[in-house]
């Protein structure tokens, strides 16, 4: 009865509160291991201090600031734009093509900062007046952004698949490497809608200009050094060169040379990001601190092997569980925020996966897509709230019709990794 109302307890903190989700993990922690443990309160505070000095001291976290301070060097430079602009000359002639370079722009731009709300917003600014410029239907040009922006949960280096591998005691690099193929069709996916859409439906997504190969060189000519370093920090990967700590280094490292070649590297703008690094990583570390010790508290109540004892009573098939375990991430991606997701159900989620064969690295993937997902569901779709916040005269429930199409993409994607979990295996077992 007390796990039930420690559980319950934290779903009524985070979701009526405006706690922050890692001091309600904590707090609900030490409560119920507290409540459990024959030493009470002092044992409850130790094994929290362990957990809060085991994690600072993990080798695998450290990745997580390494690319995070290259993600803040990369908007230093301003590289959202040129991206954006590279991809418009290439493709911008083709029906739909300002989308597709939206599209193409938001999964670069993604991948190098390793956050949606922040590929959201910056792409936003940039594309929204280029796209009602040219014709594009606002709540489209919108919902193509929204979810353009979730590439950045999943596409290499990953804060999320950072996390469930601290939670699960999975290698980061193999999660990196993993989820290299499912972000790229992610990509494919998503400008396959764009022209289907173009040529269903011409006046939501029309043919934007064609550009001389000249002006699409010279604009490419721009990015390449940073592209350079996004395709040798995923080949280092998968040729096993570099961990994905040394690859976060790397990382770092490269965005700040790109950022003071490129003369944009003063005083003020290094102490900013260095800030900014800081200020997003202690929250990070604080949630990911709150979500250890509740872990703590969860294996100490026996959860994990009492619901897999559940479900084995139930004589369910494993693919049967594993669709009743989608249903669920998804009903609950529309009423929570998708890390609160992640550090909730995933030490419960993975012994169940495990228990029933299945291979953990795979699991993660799959449980990014699905965040990826609640990230434009309704009615708590963290992008789509980006997006009206920033287009307030736009009706949301147009936004929410545009993303209609790439939530279908979004699904099918997820039933083909879950029918072919070779599609996300392959690398890292070739690398193995």
């Amino acid at each position: 009865m007390l796990e039930i109302l420690t559980l319950g307890s934290v779903v009524g903190l985070i979701a009526f509160t405006r706690l922050p989700l890692g001091f309600v993990m904590m707090f609900c922690g030490v409560a119920g291991i507290t409540g459990l443990h024959p030493r009470g309160l002092s044992a409850a505070l130790a094994i929290s201090e362990q957990q809060i000095m085991d994690l600072a001291t993990n080798y695998q976290f450290s990745v997580l600031p390494l690319f995070i301070l290259m993600g803040v060097f990369v908007v230093k430079a301003g590289l959202a734009n040129e991206l954006f602009d590279a991809a418009r000359r290439w493709v911008g002639q083709f029906p739909g093509g300002l989308g597709m370079a939206t599209i193409m722009a938001c999964g670069g731009f993604s991948a190098m900062s390793a956050s949606s709300s922040a590929a959201s917003a910056t792409m936003a600014q940039i594309a929204i007046p280029e796209m009602k410029k040219a014709g594009y239907d606002d709540g489209f040009a919108a919902g193509s952004i929204a979810a353009g922006g979730t590439m950045g949960i999943l596409i290499p280096p990953s804060s999320a698949l950072i996390i469930y591998g601290l939670l699960t005691q999975e290698s980061v690099s193999e999660l990196f490497v993993a989820g290299i193929v499912p972000g790229l069709l992610q990509v494919l996916f998503y400008v396959i809608v764009m022209a289907i859409v173009a040529r269903l439906v011409p006046h939501w997504a029309p043919r934007g200009e064609r550009s001389g190969l000249g002006e699409s060189l010279s604009a490419l000519s721009k990015v390449w050094g940073v592209l350079f370093l996004f395709g040798l920090i995923m080949v280092g990967l998968v040729q096993g060169w570099f961990t994905a700590t040394e690859a976060g280094g790397i990382g770092a490292g490269g965005a700040f040379l790109f950022v003071l070649l490129r003369g944009k590297l003063t005083l003020s703008v290094l102490i900013k990001s260095l800030l900014d690094t800081a200020r997003i990583s202690t929250m990070i570390f604080i949630v990911a601190a709150g979500a250890m010790v509740l872990n703590q508290f969860i294996n100490l109540s026996g959860i994990p092997g009492d619901t897999v004892r559940f479900i084995d009573s139930l004589n369910l098939s494993p693919p049967l569980v594993i669709a009743c375990l989608i249903v669920f991430y998804a009903l609950l991606g529309c009423l929570m925020d998708g890390y609160a997701m992640i550090f909730l159900t995933v030490p419960v989620v993975a012994p169940i996966v495990s228990g029933l064969g299945y291979d953990l690295v795979w699991w993660g993937i799959v449980t990014v897509l699905v965040v990826e997902i609640s990230l434009i569901t309704p009615p708590v779709g963290l992008n789509v709230f980006i997006l009206k916040a920033l287009l307030p005269e736009l009706p949301i429930t147009r936004i929410f019709r545009g993303i209609m199409p790439y939530l279908i993409s979004d699904f099918l994607r997820l039933l083909l990794i879950l029918l072919v979990p070779s599609v996300a295996l392959f690398l890292p077992r070739l690398i193995n």
